[in-house]
């Protein structure tokens, strides 16, 4: 005989099912709901928390793609000067921090993904700007190479190859720091920004005003030089 379940007076009792199958009370599919209903909730949990901590990660990850490295050499009088960069993998940029004696602090920035170098004087209000050429992009790729290995330089007074640029800044061709790309928009801000031009030097004539010291990896130190050209 096939029982049927059925409730009655809240006690079960066997009864035979008309068409002769049995019949199922809804109590039994209570269990099948609140498994999955629970097991809903659960992933639904799981997803909230995985959205939370991608998010908190993401300054995080931001903020170790910058690495500071930093460099000690000797200056041309023997004295040791110390300089730090920050390397940026991520954005592709590296920017230099040059103290002076004087306790004057100027920035250069290598923006390699727009392919410009960004000058920013200590004891000028203004920017200067000059295209990137292959010898840039040779010292700042020996730099982003080195860094990922150590963090410290200390370049000998032997083996260390010292170069001087001079750069004329051109007058007639000022640039509002609002039109420039993020990195450099940020690094000028309220500064007039003027282009610059590699130049023989400036002569007799006129006056080289500030210099720049900048050395790389590759015992390479760079001094640029800026004047004015004529207008």
């Amino acid at each position: 005989m096939v029982k049927c379940w059925k409730d009655s007076d809240n006690r079960s009792e066997d009864a035979q099912c008309p068409d002769g199958g049995s019949t199922v009370s809804p109590k039994s599919h209570f269990p099948h709901k609140a498994f999955w209903l629970s097991l809903s909730a659960s992933l639904l949990l799981i997803i909230i928390i995985l959205s939370i901590t991608v998010n908190l990660k993401l300054p995080t990850s931001h903020f170790q793609s910058s690495q500071i490295v930093r460099f000690t050499m000797p200056d041309q009088s023997g004295a040791l000067i110390n300089q730090s960069a920050s390397v940026d993998q991520k954005n592709h940029t590296v920017t230099f921090s040059v103290t002076t004696p004087a306790n004057q602090t100027s920035t250069v920035l290598f923006d390699i993904k727009h392919g410009l170098i960004c000058y920013k004087p200590a004891d000028q209000q203004s920017c200067l700007l000059r295209k990137m050429e292959k010898s840039d992009y040779d010292n700042v790729h020996s730099l982003l190479q080195e860094s990922t290995h150590k963090s410290q330089f200390q370049l000998s007074a032997n083996e260390t190859q010292r170069q001087r640029e001079f750069l004329g800044v051109l007058a007639d061709t000022q640039v509002e720091a609002s039109m420039l790309d993020e990195p450099l928009q940020d690094l000028c801000q309220g500064r007039s920004v003027h282009w610059t031009r590699r130049a023989e030097g400036p002569g007799k004539q006129r006056l080289v005003y500030f210099c720049i010291d900048i050395c790389f990896p590759s015992n390479i130190c760079v001094s640029v030089c800026f004047y004015y050209l004529p207008e």
